[in-house]
């Protein structure tokens, strides 16, 4: 028999952000397998006198990705703003709702391809309502913002790193199943109806709990408190708070630099890894696209513990430039994988990799009052976005020239791109040594 008391406790569970992100993140990984299967299986036909079949296969699918990812990067940057401003002003649940709303759709749309056979274009079109509705741009940041809400200033990037880890298990569990799923099916439907089915299915639920149950957060007093006292003593000297000021605002173009260039490097990385693994020597099959999927998401996991023994003796700024140093050498080796086992030993490198982005956001969240949490972080985001417009085209086409000679060309080139990010953390932390010094005089 179930007690009161037992479902007041799961009603209080349901009005938290977690049971949407894992729902979210279930929904999202199937989804991902079954979209990278059905455009492998669209493609397998083309050829033409010019081109091998796998190298034709190659080119088809790195255009559809292209094309499709530039659709999802570029639509949303005004809905996500408005979203964000919305959510500045109170309507919290905003750009959580309408970003699932879209999720809910794209799903719908493929799940209708696999079914009646339409052409791979149409997704295309959801990708153009999956970009109105905010898309990932609106729905992260929104998240994120409810989490920091929900924090102090002291804890907030262990905070956002704990709803990194959820995200991650569950795109873990996701992933694990997705391969198997996707080979299941009717003798009428054909392959991926089941595992699309289960993702819309678990889009739908989010929606519904984000609509009628989610719970909206104040800001904690304590960050009130803090810039409090921040501000008491600050006005004790006029001089410091022009130099702070000053700091600040050369950190924050420092951090959306670092954040610019390291998503630019792992964001072209993994575009070209789905395609990379589905042609010889490695030619995946759906399965083992779910368990190198599961992987990635292993590196959650392993970030996650990364901070919580990292923060204990070194700096955030630290901590960013180990995760990515964590992934400029394991996409260098990924440059030269010719079998599956070092893939794997190449992700292994990356069991750091996550750390970055969510430290990054943490900073930026720090130097910005609650009131303007949700803006600046969907600024940040946007910029997220400029990087994938950039990063989209130019490592499809430096890997579809390479094909032939040097496949893992984009990863080299990433790897680059990653030591180059290190730059502006490494000056941040220099900074950020040299004000806490700068405070302690004052102080005394």
């Amino acid at each position: 028999m179930v007690t009161p008391s037992l479902c007041q406790a799961a009603f209080a569970v349901f009005r938290q952000i977690e049971p949407i992100i894992v729902l979210e993140q279930l929904g999202s990984t199937l989804f991902d397998t079954a979209l990278q299967m059905v455009v492998r299986d669209r493609c397998a036909n083309i050829t033409d006198s010019v081109h091998s079949r796998e190298e034709n296969q190659q080119r088809a699918i790195t255009d559809f990705y292209m094309t499709y990812n530039l659709i999802i990067r570029i639509m949303p940057i005004i809905p996500a703003l408005v979203l964000a401003r919305l959510s500045d002003r109170g309507w919290r649940k905003a750009p959580i709702v309408v970003p699932l709303s879209g999720y809910l759709l794209s799903r719908l749309a493929l799940l209708l391809v696999v079914i009646f056979g339409l052409p791979l274009k149409v997704m295309f079109a959801a990708a153009v309502v999956f970009g109105l509705s905010g898309g990932f741009s609106a729905y992260w940041p929104g998240m994120m913002t409810l989490a920091s809400l929900g924090s102090t200033a002291a804890n907030r990037s262990q905070v956002m790193m704990k709803v990194e880890l959820l995200y991650g298990l569950a795109g873990l569990v996701g992933s694990l199943v997705s391969g198997h799923l996707f080979l299941l099916y009717s003798s009428s439907l054909g392959n991926g109806t089941i595992l699309l089915s289960v993702s819309t299915l678990l889009h739908l639920l989010c929606l519904i709990f984000s609509v009628a149950l989610l719970q909206v957060k104040q800001a904690n007093s304590e960050d009130s408190e803090d810039s409090y006292h921040l501000l008491s003593h600050a006005s004790r000297n006029t001089h410091l708070i022009a130099a702070l000021a000053g700091i600040n605002m050369v950190n924050v173009v420092l951090l959306f630099v670092a954040a610019f260039l390291y998503d630019f490097a792992v964001g072209g990385a993994i575009e070209i890894l789905g395609s990379f693994v589905l042609k010889s020597p490695l030619s995946w099959t759906a399965t083992e696209v779910g368990y190198g999927n599961a992987a990635g998401c292993m590196i959650f996991l392993t970030s996650f513990i990364g901070v919580i023994v990292f923060r204990k003796c070194v700096s955030d700024e630290t901590m960013i430039l180990i995760g990515m140093l964590s992934f400029a050498s394991g996409i260098y080796l990924m440059s030269f994988v010719t079998q599956t086992y070092l893939f794997y030993i190449a992700r292994l490198l990356n069991l750091f990799a996550l750390i970055p982005m969510p430290t990054i956001r943490s900073l930026v969240s720090q130097q910005v009052p609650a009131s303007s949490c949700g803006t600046a972080l969907t600024l940040l985001q946007m910029t997220l976005k400029l990087a994938g417009v950039a990063y989209i085209p130019t490592f499809t086409k430096i890997y579809q020239n390479s094909l032939n000679w040097l496949p893992g060309l984009v990863f080299l080139l990433s790897s680059i791109i990653t030591v180059l990010g290190m730059i502006p953390i490494s000056i941040v932390g220099c900074r950020s040594a040299q004000t806490q010094q700068y405070v302690r005089i004052q102080g005394d």
